[in-house]
C-alpha cells in the first residue's frame, strides 16, 4: 500500500518556474529543484507535462527559477499554480523585472533568482526532468526558503467547518473546497487532482 500523505513528508522547497516563447510568458510552482553539479554549476528541474511552462521549456530550452521565501502570500501560489497559462496570462496587471535571458522572476518573494539552459531532457511519464546549465544566479533576500511542509502548515488557508446542510470536500493538496456530492470523476479546478486527493470536512 502507498499511502499519499507518506509523500508529503518528503522534504521539499517551492518555487516558481517561469519560461516564455516569443511574446508569451508563463510560470508555474514546482517543488523539485536541485543542483546536481558545481563546476559547470548544473540544477535539475522536474516538471508536470500537463504545466503549459513544460513545453515552452522543451521549446526555447531556457527557465528561470524564484526561490520563494516563507513570506511568501497564498496568493502567489494560487497565480502561478491554481490556473493554466494556456487560458490567461499570469503575469497581467503588473510589471516584473527580467533576467538577461528576458524571462520573468517574482522579486518581492524570492530570496533568489536562477537563470538556466536546458542541456538535457529526460521523459519520466507524467514529468519531464530538465538538466539546465546556470547562466545566471543572484541573492535578492536573506529571508528564509519555504518549504513544503511549511506552506502546509502555515500558507495554505485551513478549511472552513461545515456550515448548514450542505457537505463540503476540501482538496488536501491545495486546500479548494467543493460544496455538494463529490462526483468519482471530480478534478481539482485549482490544482487539477482527483477526487481521490479530497476529504470530507466534518
Amino acid at each position: 500500500m502507498i499511502e499519499k500523505e507518506a509523500m508529503y513528508k518528503l522534504t521539499y522547497g517551492l518555487f516558481v518556474l517561469t519560461a516564455k516563447n516569443g511574446e508569451k510568458q508563463n510560470g508555474c510552482i514546482v517543488n523539485t529543484v536541485s543542483m546536481i553539479t558545481d563546476e559547470p554549476k548544473r540544477i535539475t528541474v522536474y516538471v508536470n507535462k500537463s504545466n503549459f511552462t513544460e513545453s515552452l521549456i522543451r521549446e526555447t530550452g531556457e527557465l528561470n527559477v524564484s526561490v520563494l521565501t516563507e513570506k511568501t502570500p497564498f496568493e502567489v501560489f494560487k497565480q502561478f499554480g491554481f490556473c493554466s497559462g494556456r487560458d490567461t496570462d499570469k503575469f497581467a496587471g503588473k510589471q516584473y523585472p527580467q533576467t538577461e535571458n528576458g524571462l520573468y522572476y517574482i522579486p518581492e518573494v524570492s530570496n533568489a533568482v536562477i537563470s538556466a539552459k536546458v542541456v538535457g531532457a529526460h521523459d519520466y511519464g507524467t514529468h519531464t526532468l530538465f538538466v539546465a546549465e546556470v547562466t545566471e544566479a543572484k541573492t535578492l533576500s536573506t529571508d528564509k526558503s519555504v518549504t513544503y511542509e511549511y506552506y502546509q502548515s502555515s500558507i495554505k488557508p485551513k478549511p472552513q467547518a461545515q456550515q448548514g446542510g450542505q457537505e463540503k470536500w476540501v482538496c488536501k493538496v491545495c486546500g479548494y473546497v467543493h460544496e455538494g456530492p463529490l462526483p468519482d470523476d471530480f478534478i481539482c479546478p485549482w490544482c487539477k487532482h482527483p477526487a481521490s486527493d479530497f476529504e470530507k470536512m466534518q
